[in-house]
């Protein structure tokens, strides 16, 4: 995992991928208290000590040894703006498995920035993590995340019905995944 360290931050086109700090507490803030961004999240809409919570939380795994979790700020590269955030979450991490996860400010969606951030971060999973498996949750009303998930080759593996609490209520999740194989068969070159 050291290794894995010296390639951050993560660059992509339009964006810088890196370690969130103490100090993005009002651009965090701005998306996790906006209902509409968390309305398919298992968290939120976050009050000022859930979003102080989240980033002390967060900023203390980046000193971790070995770390485990690889939550990034996603950051405008022109602006140097923190938009929201993309990074993996080991779930088996003996079997080499990690959760995806996403979330971006309101007023950027719809530009290809979720899409570009997780392909850099799920491209980090199977390069420098070693992983096997890589997946993601996603609510079936959440389109816009089922269409990154599709874009980055990941396949429907299943529903759960009713099994996660959100915003009051029970929600069905699906499972979307992808191998390190099926990767790396995809990757041109």
């Amino acid at each position: 995992m050291t290794d894995a360290l010296a390639e951050l931050p993560l660059r992509t086109d339009r964006l810088t991928l890196r370690d969130y700090a103490e100090g993005d507490f009002a651009s965090v803030h701005a998306y996790g208290a906006d209902p509409e961004v968390v309305r398919f999240m298992n968290w939120g809409p976050n009050d000022e000590t859930a979003t102080r919570d989240f980033l002390a939380r967060t900023v203390a795994t980046t000193r971790e040894e070995p770390r485990t979790n690889w939550e990034l700020a996603m950051v405008l590269s022109e602006t140097e703006e923190l938009v929201g955030g993309c990074g993996l979450m080991p779930r088996r991490a003996a079997a080499g498995e990690w959760e995806l996860g996403y979330v971006l400010r309101r007023d950027l969606w719809g530009q290809g920035l979720v899409s570009e951030a997780a392909r850099a971060v799920v491209e980090f999973g199977f390069a420098r993590l070693d992983a096997h498996r890589i997946y993601a949750r996603i609510d079936p009303e959440n389109r816009g995340s089922i269409r990154v998930a599709e874009r980055l080759g990941m396949r429907l593996e299943g529903t759960f019905r009713q099994d996660e609490w959100i915003q009051g209520e029970w929600r069905d999740t699906r499972v979307y995944a992808l191998l390190a194989d099926e990767w790396a068969a995809a990757r041109p070159g």
